[in-house]
């Protein structure tokens, strides 16, 4: 879950960064006592995602600023809809403007683009994933926005579970370890709570990782033919996982081959913000 404080921490940097000794602008131009209203409004359809870190970059800028959601996060909307309304110091509420504006953007297009990938495999029981491939220091944001768009999170981090990748299997490969005496060994050190996942590029790795015990197969870059016979093998013996370049255009053809799982980097790494505007109106205080 997107906890406020990690909302809070992300927020703070990003409103330090871009305004670190205050709005010179807003401080020239603007009256002192001036208010403004504002409507967040989509210039495309979408999803959204990142409302609540709207929020906080107005209420951190300035606690007297009102925001009053119109659509929750994991809403569609068609282009012209009015997502919030901000309501306060004209001051903070433009000097606020252009972090809210950049985390919800970037959110609601990766909200976006997971809904896409989840409707294309609509009817096939698979799920779609992310990876790690987030923006440093972003990543409980962007994973928020995936779970926004009808997708799942993979492990949050490197501590939350056991993945073996190619690089991990050529260094025991190195050391003459045998895979299936790897994985078990593997398996003796964790916890039941814990997962165990192992990525392989060809099928013959497939059953000596199952006999290992693994939990989860990653089949890592397979043809549509390779997939179909590696769900075969596996015969319900472990989680199915693809992964290697999964676009849009193929991630449907991916899942009919039988895979549990899909997991794409682009969701996060190739996503576009999506076209969101914020239109002042400014007033004199009374």
């Amino acid at each position: 879950m997107l906890t406020s404080a990690q909302i809070d921490r992300v927020v703070a940097t990003a409103l330090a960064e871009d305004a670190p000794w205050g709005d010179l602008t807003a401080e020239v131009f603007l009256p002192a006592d001036a208010r403004a209203t504002a409507r967040l409004t989509a210039r495309e359809p979408g999803v959204l995602a990142g409302i609540d870190v709207a929020r906080a970059a107005f209420r951190l800028t300035d606690p007297a600023i009102q925001v009053t959601d119109r659509v929750a996060d994991g809403d569609r909307f068609e282009a012209g809809t009015v997502l919030a309304e901000i309501e306060g110091p004209a001051r903070a509420l433009v000097q606020a403007e252009r972090i809210a504006l950049n985390f919800v953007q970037r959110m609601s297009g990766i909200a976006t683009l997971t809904r896409a990938f989840v409707d294309a495999v609509e009817g096939t029981g698979t799920r779609i994933t992310d990876t790690r491939k987030t923006t440093p220091g972003l990543r409980a944001l962007e994973r928020h926005a995936v779970r926004c768009g009808g997708g799942v999170n993979h492990r949050f981090s490197l501590s939350d579970g056991v993945m073996a990748k190619d690089n991990h299997l050529a260094v025991l490969r190195s050391q003459g370890l045998d895979l299936t005496e790897a994985v078990r060994a593997a398996r003796s050190k964790l916890g039941h709570m814990t997962r165990l996942e192992v990525e392989v590029d060809r099928i013959d790795q497939i059953e000596p990782v199952i006999a290992g015990g693994v939990d989860v197969i990653m089949l890592d870059n397979f043809s549509l033919a390779d997939l179909e016979r590696g769900v075969q093998i596996v015969d319900g013996r472990a989680i199915v996982e693809a992964s290697g370049t999964v676009t849009l255009e193929t991630v449907g053809p991916i899942a009919r081959t039988g895979v549990d799982v899909i997991s794409s980097g682009a969701l996060t790494h190739s996503v576009r913000s999506l076209d969101l505007g914020l239109d002042a109106t400014v007033a004199a205080g009374a």
